[in-house]
């Protein structure tokens, strides 16, 4: 039996693809495309929208290809590439918008225990505000910080705090109303 080291092949497969290997770069799309568009669907609620930008994220990728240092993984340097195509085209469609508010408070979130599908969480978050939605997936499904957020979009970090607050008490009260009904059916 043959033992492949990822890393390796990844490597070789990236030297490739900077040379416009057409070959590399279809295995690179078909190793991370699933993945990609998932993220590019987190942030566009249409999914052919998420799928156009996630096509355009990867011409980026490989024209950009000779600048990945190796210093962390690949695929969280094509994810980046990916959520900030994301944010470019929302704010040309001016589609984001935040509530300047300073304002946040730490609450305390009750988890509800229920068996929701990813379908039906994905579509919880999309009913959320445009500038809420794309904070609370930077936040708590990319895992940027407060700081990072701010930066990447110009707001201060009590705008991004305040905006991840609100996002989780809408959440929260969708899941509770949804809670109930399921009670009352039964």
């Amino acid at each position: 039996m043959k033992v492949i080291d990822i890393k390796q092949e990844e490597s070789e497969l990236i030297l490739m693809a900077i040379e416009n290997n057409r070959y590399a770069q279809k295995k690179i799309y078909s190793r991370f495309s699933s993945k990609m568009l998932s993220v590019c669907r987190k942030y566009i609620k249409d999914v052919h929208q998420a799928e156009d930008l996630m096509i355009t994220a990867f011409m980026k990728v490989f024209i950009n290809l000779k600048h990945f240092e190796s210093k962390g993984s690949f695929e969280g340097w094509i994810r980046r590439i990916m959520i900030n195509e994301c944010i470019s085209f929302l704010r040309t469609q001016k589609k984001i918008s935040f509530l300047e508010d300073t304002f946040y408070r730490e609450d305390n979130f009750i988890i509800i225990e229920n068996d929701f599908s990813a379908e039906e969480i994905q579509l919880l978050i999309d009913n959320l505000p445009n500038g809420c939605k794309m904070i609370f997936n930077l936040y708590a499904i990319d895992g940027y910080k407060h700081s990072e957020i701010a930066e990447l979009l110009g707001i201060s970090e009590g705008t991004s705090k305040s905006q991840l607050s609100h996002a989780r008490r809408i959440l929260q009260e969708q899941l509770t109303k949804i809670k109930k009904y399921h009670h009352e059916v039964r």
